[in-house]
């Protein structure tokens, strides 16, 4: 198989899942309705993107030479992406938090069990935003890594 081969496999592989996810996690993020599929999906993106940048490092040491050598930026771009992602989606609880005036866990617990659930569905809400539109931009970038492989 040649460099183009793979490398162009790996960036549509990492399009098509993050891509997928992407979707369904924004339309689960729309409706306001969190699914058991959303978090495998956003991992499993997570996972080909990291594949793929693997794989351009065996690439660029088996000396293949992209079209255009922005491929490289494309194709380690969206392990950053993922990392930036994962300590916003850190921070979504705090912000929940820090919206509804309520400085820890202790106090979301002393609120009744309506209360508990609406901060709860709050940042999980956000976690699933923050992370959808992570896997959004790891779509493009890998579009844009097809396109120039």
């Amino acid at each position: 198989m040649s460099g183009s081969t793979i490398a162009t496999t790996a960036a549509l592989a990492t399009l098509a899942v993050n891509a997928l996810a992407a979707a369904f996690a924004g339309w689960r993020w729309w409706r306001v309705e969190p699914h058991d599929a959303v978090w495998p999906m956003l991992r499993a993106g997570q996972v080909v993107a990291g594949l793929w940048a693997l794989a351009a490092g065996v690439l660029a040491l088996s000396g293949f030479q992209p079209t255009d050598r922005l491929y490289w930026l494309y194709a380690l771009l969206p392990v950053a992406v993922g990392l930036i992602a994962e300590q916003l989606r850190i921070a979504s609880a705090e912000q929940v938090l820090e919206q509804r005036g309520l400085a820890d866990a202790r106090d979301v617990g002393a609120l009744p069990e309506s209360g508990q659930r609406s901060v709860v569905l709050a940042i999980v809400r956000r976690e699933i935003g923050v992370m959808a539109l992570a896997a959004l931009v790891v779509a493009f970038l890998a579009l844009r890594g097809v396109l120039i492989a």
